[in-house]
């Protein structure tokens, strides 16, 4: 009986884990594409912000991606100052979060998933600080070809279209860890960008290294096979869409 007991116990545990893990995004759904979450094989725990939301990995101590809404309104109103202060994510379980002292001596930027620039609030601005918004990026690779060619170039489109955009942000491979917490070093950055109006979707897709070079964008269809993640973007079948090859 012991044993029937402990047995039941541990099913019961690996249940409530189940549930943080795979994540329903109850309280922002609104991030989403007619609502619809991704699918993903990951184990994660979802984290809902005041402009954006993230799909966190416990794991590996960041974001297994991050989406927000991009509209010209958003972006051409009056712009929040840049707080730069970071900060470890409370509501994670301790053993779970990265922490600042993780990336210290690191040689590594804590890099933005969600860009501070994307951000149209005081609040957002803030809370795009946190820790879990974060990952081990390369130094010249965050303030250079990540920053000016795909940033930026995804804000200049989202203040020329009528409409918005959804914008998915992550990273995924392994190439060594930092810090007492062990927090993942990617070895890909990608940026997914969606447009509805136009149902147009591209995705930029980086190295993590200080020597990463610009690639055409590849397809939506060449980003859930790399990654794993079915986005669920109501899409045809199309060629990937360069933005910057035409005006929409």
């Amino acid at each position: 009986m012991h044993m029937v007991r402990l047995l039941k116990s541990f099913l019961l545990l690996g249940l409530m884990y189940a549930v943080n893990a795979f994540a329903l995004f109850d309280d922002c759904k609104d991030f989403f594409p007619s609502q619809q979450t991704p699918t993903t094989a990951q184990i994660g725990r979802d984290l809902c912000f005041d402009d954006f939301a993230i799909y966190y990995s416990p794991v590996d101590k960041k974001p297994i991606y991050a989406v927000e809404k991009l509209s010209s309104s958003q972006l051409l109103s009056a712009h929040p100052k840049r707080t730069n202060s970071f900060y470890e994510e409370a509501r994670l379980p301790a053993k779970e979060r990265a922490l600042l002292t993780d990336y210290r001596q690191s040689g590594y930027d804590r890099g933005h998933n969600v860009p501070a620039g994307d951000m149209h609030s005081e609040k957002g601005m803030a809370q795009s600080f946190s820790l879990a918004n974060m990952m081990p990026q390369a130094r010249q690779n965050n303030q250079g070809i990540w920053a000016k060619n795909v940033e930026e170039p995804t804000r200049r489109y989202a203040k020329r279209i009528h409409g918005g955009l959804y914008v998915y942000t992550g990273s995924i491979g392994k190439q060594g860890v930092i810090g007492r917490s062990n927090v993942t070093i990617p070895s890909y950055i990608y940026k997914l960008v969606y447009d509805p109006k136009r149902q147009l979707a591209w995705a930029y897709w980086v190295e993590n290294t200080n020597e990463a070079q610009m690639t055409p964008p590849i397809s939506y269809a060449e980003l859930v096979k790399r990654t794993g993640i079915d986005f669920h973007l109501p899409l045809p079948e199309i060629e990937p869409h360069n933005p910057n090859s035409q005006k929409p």
